[in-house]
């Protein structure tokens, strides 16, 4: 246990070698750090497999491709539960793209329309308010047709600084 406290921060992300500002210290390629941060995510990466497509300062786009046999309820539409859970996943990485740790205080999803199966649904989301304490972000979720499938709002806590991340780059 002390050897995992010595080779995680605080926020439980492990160390890295990617390259740094030899000025700020902030790391030069900051997806690379948050997609190296997510690939620990069990939920994301082994049970899901919800994909991180793009990051840029304040915002991301997460995919998962949809599949019968995994995602479909007992009426053969996507489950709901699997659209909220990728929406949900999109949250962290957005928190991250500011260099903050954060945590659902609360999350709102309107859904417009079902995904059909054996296709790709993406989350992309944005924030709109970054406080001290708290952030707002906002998400649309669409098909491979770019159809739009849902809205999510939610409201997040700041519980800690990723280090090496800046909040605008």
């Amino acid at each position: 246990m002390k050897e995992q406290e010595k080779t995680q921060s605080k926020t439980g992300f492990p160390p890295s070698n990617l390259p740094r500002d030899p000025e700020t210290g902030y790391f030069l390629d900051v997806p690379a750090r948050i997609r190296e941060i997510y690939k620990h995510n069990c939920f994301m990466s082994d049970f899901f497999h919800i994909s991180i497509d793009e990051i840029y300062c304040g915002g991301a786009q997460v995919s998962l491709h949809i599949e019968h046999d995994k995602h479909a309820n007992h009426r053969n539409v996507t489950h709901g539960g699997v659209l909220t859970a990728l929406a949900d996943s999109v949250l962290g990485v957005t928190g991250a793209s500011v260099g903050e740790a954060v945590v659902t205080a609360s999350f709102a999803m309107d859904f417009i329309s079902n995904v059909s199966m054996d296709g790709t649904v993406r989350m992309i989301s944005n924030i709109k308010h970054h406080g001290r304490s708290t952030m707002v972000i906002i998400g649309e979720m669409y098909d491979n047709k770019n159809r739009l499938l849902a809205t999510m709002m939610a409201s997040m806590v700041n519980v800690d600084k990723i280090e090496g991340i800046p909040s605008k780059w």
